[in-house]
């Protein structure tokens, strides 16, 4: 089934692209809801939303997408996936995450898998094979695990014991799909568990993982885990609330850092740089130089180097002018474009998705890779879908995939943004 464009609702630097859905993918999207009434009053009109729906979920189901990730495979094949959460999810149970198969970069998208007790992972290649590296539950429910597939994303491994993809034997722990970097022969990636306390944001403690590159990445004895660095509340004038989903970032001076959402709900915005040792076993951060402005900061970003000049690029949801005020952490209606040459100082080049509406529309989490001249990138996304639309911009309906293309021409130019 192909549904038409609409491109006054796609922002003119992201090429159209016609929207192929095979019936079997809105059919996956909905047959995994339970309770869905025998006659549906009305179809979902997808015709509206950017980019190309990869999945969908009605806001009547109360199963929400979350956990966008994508990683494109060395044979041309792009893997996207997205998890199940809300009341009619079993998030705290037996989480789900669906993943997804596109051949022709993204013009259209099949199911290939679903894999129960996988929650907030990321996709990414290493060495022949595809990784999920995530939790098996959300809050206080997840142990942290990781899962291999090598048959491109079909079957995955189950994580049952410390040789087999069980990374700690306790819980809980807590992450997103935020990027592996490989340096000085090791793998990193950043985690956090959920030891600080009751209260969301102060529970968590920000560490790092880092294996050898040649290692069995499921055997728990290959990861060396640094430190857990937990909330202060004296941080930022009191007004800290946490730290979370890290970015495993090689820094200007080729040390690894750790680039964090930062829970401080004003503008300007921050992030967080946690300092980690060669060895991996050691977190530091400095309060009076480590917080750094960063528009966005209070959302979830992922951050990648360029691997032809070496700056760094990441889109967060940076607030514009038009929308100051409210809530920071839950304005997410614009998908905005930044680079920065030393992981401090930050410029917002280009707005990559908007919606006005900050109340039921969002453009979030979005995990991107490069490819040549372009960025692909998936968003977990809420938007009007003609059945009652997303049941707010947090509790996302759709998993959409974009094309960013020919992204370094945006180096030049500049958006306002709040700060």
């Amino acid at each position: 089934m192909r549904l038409p464009l609409r491109p006054a609702y796609i922002t003119p630097f992201l090429r159209p692209m016609p929207r192929f859905l095979p019936a079997t993918v809105l059919a996956f999207g909905l047959a995994f809801v339970p309770g869905l009434p025998a006659a549906t009053p009305a179809a979902p009109d997808h015709s509206q939303v950017p980019g190309v729906v990869i999945a969908h979920s009605p806001k009547s189901t109360r199963i929400f997408l979350g956990s966008a990730g994508i990683v494109a495979l060395p044979d041309g094949t792009y893997l996207a996936k997205h998890d199940e959460f809300g009341p009619g999810s079993t998030e705290k149970t037996n989480a789900i995450t669906r993943v997804y198969r596109s051949v022709d970069r993204g013009r259209s998208w099949e199911p290939v898998s679903r894999i129960e007790g996988s929650f907030w992972a990321n996709l990414f290649y290493h060495r022949g094979a595809v990784y999920l590296m995530g939790t098996t539950a959300g809050h206080r429910h997840g142990h942290a695990v990781i899962r291999r597939s090598t048959d491109g994303g079909r079957t995955w491994t189950t994580p049952k014991d410390e040789n087999t993809g069980l990374l700690f034997p306790d819980i809980s722990y807590h992450t997103a799909p935020m990027p592996v970097v490989v340096h000085n022969g090791r793998i990193w990636r950043a985690m956090e568990d959920e030891k600080g306390g009751d209260r969301w944001g102060r529970m968590f403690r920000a560490f790092m993982l880092s294996a050898p590159v040649d290692a069995d990445l499921l055997k728990a004895s290959s990861w060396t885990a640094s430190n857990a660095l937990p909330h202060d509340p004296s941080y930022l004038n009191g007004k800290f609330g946490g730290w979370l989903e890290g970015n495993a970032v090689i820094d200007p001076e080729g040390n690894i850092v750790n680039v964090l959402r930062t829970d401080y709900r004003d503008v300007p915005e921050k992030a967080s740089i946690i300092r980690i040792s060669a060895d991996g076993k050691v977190a530091t951060f400095d309060p009076a130089r480590d917080f750094v402005d960063f528009p966005g900061g209070c959302k979830k970003f992922v951050i990648r180097r360029d691997p032809r000049d070496g700056r760094y690029w990441t889109i967060s949801n940076a607030i514009l002018p038009a929308h100051v005020g409210g809530n920071v952490e839950r304005i997410r209606n614009a998908a905005v474009l930044m680079s920065s040459p030393d992981l401090r100082t930050w410029t917002p080049h280009h707005v990559v998705l908007y919606h006005a509406n900050t109340a039921s529309h969002g453009f979030q989490y979005v995990d991107w890779e490069f490819e040549g001249e372009d960025l692909i990138l998936v968003a977990r996304t809420a938007f009007n879908d003609g059945i009652g639309g997303a049941d707010n911009q947090h509790n996302s309906n759709y998993l959409t995939f974009h094309r960013l293309e020919q992204f370094r021409r945006h180096a030049a130019s500049t958006v306002e943004v709040a700060r």
